[in-house]
């Protein structure tokens, strides 16, 4: 059995497809026992209008493990933009779950024991993109949040290559600024 898994915080980006399909989720993993299932029961529970919770599951009926929960980080008003979440990133984010089982970043003899917590980021953009390319939008997620979870699960960055970097790397946004592009 594996060592006790308390919290694992990370994020991934992942971006490079048509416009509004970039993925930016944050995870938290850890055990149901603990304060992540404590987070996770309560954020189930307690929904939110337009910030719904939802369990990533596969297909209807078909819940992945280890038992993950998904809160929107944008204010959910729109049936299509619902429809685009709770299908195509639902099930994208169901199967980035199971790649980080299968790629040995979750142990798979703690499928039972943790529990994730996502916040997801779906461009609100789509809900005006008729050519909506489902298919990249599943890809881009799927891999956005095996990436987190494995950056989370390997504590990664590390504080040291942060501190090597911390001169190097520049927010993107305030870079746009410093160029006058936002």
């Amino acid at each position: 059995m594996s060592d006790r898994i308390v919290m694992r915080v990370a994020e991934s980006l992942v971006a490079g497809g048509p416009p509004g399909t970039a993925a930016e989720p944050e995870v938290v993993i850890g055990e149901l026992d603990g304060p992540v299932g404590t987070a996770f029961a309560t954020l189930l529970g307690d929904q939110v209008k337009g910030h719904s919770r939802v369990l990533a599951i596969m297909n209807t009926d078909i819940m992945v493990k280890p038992a993950t929960i998904m809160v929107s980080k944008v204010t959910v008003k729109n049936e299509r933009y619902t429809n685009i979440l709770m299908g195509t990133v639902q099930g994208a984010i169901a199967n980035g779950v199971l790649d980080a089982v299968r790629n040995g970043d979750i142990p798979k003899e703690k499928a039972n024991d943790l529990g994730i917590i996502v916040s997801v980021w779906l461009n609100p953009s789509v809900i005006k993109d008729d050519n909506l390319d489902h298919k990249i939008l599943f890809d881009i997620h799927r891999k956005a949040t095996s990436q987190a979870i494995a950056k989370a699960m390997k504590n990664e960055p590390d504080i040291d290559w942060l501190l090597d970097n911390q001169e190097n790397i520049i927010h993107k946004y305030y870079q746009m600024g410093l160029d006058g592009k936002i």
